[in-house]
Formats: structure tokens, C-alpha cells, sequence
């Protein structure tokens, strides 16, 4: 039996180019285990696990591009390894994995070290990005929930003492967090 797996690292991705490409490489529909919004880099992806708790030995564990399964070097061994003890076939865009062939795993290793050098790339990009978007005033993190003025008031009927923390939360439409939050900073 054919197993498919596919990933998206952000919930506004599309997994139709991947489901059609494991429909194309003969898995079924039903088969099909997929994550929205996790990066490959996470071991942890509920998906995953599906998909390799449905494998038996004898079945073949498909994904597109093995930068869907794993994001790095050894993540993506770990998870061959695992499938070549259960007597799973890995295939990766219709091409099999076989561990047992030296070659195999040099082009499984370079494909592997291309992946994680790609997510290093998107990181190093991010952070770059940021550091400019941050230069430039632009990236100023988390903006308070209430104005100056909300934040005056908040403390004022506060120090009043006539409104609880969930009283105030609700007059202000916010969560009582965001109130505790607001009255220890202006405690400090």
C-alpha cells in the first residue's frame, strides 16, 4: 500500500500540487496525511505521525520532495532509518530510497543537506529582513492593546477600587491578561 504524506509550512499554503502529485504516483485519496502550518524542521507534526503509524512492512511511504518530510539532514535520516527498520519503502517524487545502496544514500544525504541549507537560506532571509524592517522604524514587535489613554484611564478606575480585574477587562474589551499586564507595568 502506497502512504502519502504532504506539508505546508504556512496555514495560507496551498497542498494541491502535492496532493496531485501523490495521486499522480498512484497513492489513494483516504491515504493521504497531511500538515498546514508546521515547518519541516519541527520532528513533532501530527500528520507525520499519522503517516507513519498507518506504514506496514511492505508499504511505500511517498512524498514529493524530501524537503516536505524533513527540513534537516538528520531529521530526515532519523525518519528513513525508521521506516527501513518497519520494512517501509521510502519514495521521494517517485524515485525509491534504497539505504542498502551506497549511491542511494549519497543522493538521499545531498538532497537532505540541500534541504536544510534551503531552511538555513529562508531564516537567514527572515532575520535580515527584520533587522532592516527594524532599521528603518518599521518593526516596533507586539503593539499594546490599549492607547495612552486607555491605559490612563484603566489605571485610574483601578486605583479606585470599584471594578474588579474581569470587570475592567470587559468595560475595556480585552482579555483579564491584557489588564494584569497593563497594571504590573505601571506598577514598575
Amino acid at each position: 500500500m502506497k502512504i502519502g504524506y504532504a506539508r505546508v509550512s504556512t496555514n495560507d499554503q496551498d497542498l494541491t500540487a502535492q496532493r496531485n502529485g501523490l495521486l499522480a504516483l498512484g497513492v489513494d485519496e483516504k491515504q493521504i496525511f497531511v500538515d498546514h502550518g508546521l515547518t519541516g524542521a519541527n520532528r513533532a507534526r501530527p500528520g507525520l505521525r499519522e503517516a507513519m503509524a498507518a506504514t506496514r512492512a511492505g508499504d511505500t511511504l511517498v512524498v514529493t520532495k524530501l524537503d516536505r518530510l524533513a527540513r534537516s539532514l538528520p531529521d530526515a535520516r532519523d525518519i528513513a532509518d525508521e521506516l527501513t527498520e518497519k520494512g517501509v519503502v521510502l519514495s521521494l517524487g517517485g524515485s525509491t530510497y534504497d539505504p542498502t545502496d551506497p549511491i542511494g544514500r549519497l543522493l538521499f544525504n545531498v538532497l537532505g543537506m540541500v534541504a536544510e541549507f534551503e531552511a538555513d537560506l529562508i531564516r537567514m532571509r527572515t532575520r535580515e529582513g527584520m533587522a532592516v524592517a527594524k532599521a528603518n522604524g518599521r518593526l516596533k514587535g507586539k503593539q499594546p492593546k490599549l492607547t495612552k489613554t486607555q491605559q490612563k484611564h484603566l489605571r485610574k478606575l483601578h486605583d479606585a477600587g470599584e471594578h474588579t480585574q474581569a470587570e475592567l477587562a470587559d468595560l475595556f474589551q480585552v482579555s483579564r491578561t491584557t489588564i494584569y499586564r497593563e497594571l504590573q507595568r505601571s506598577a514598575e
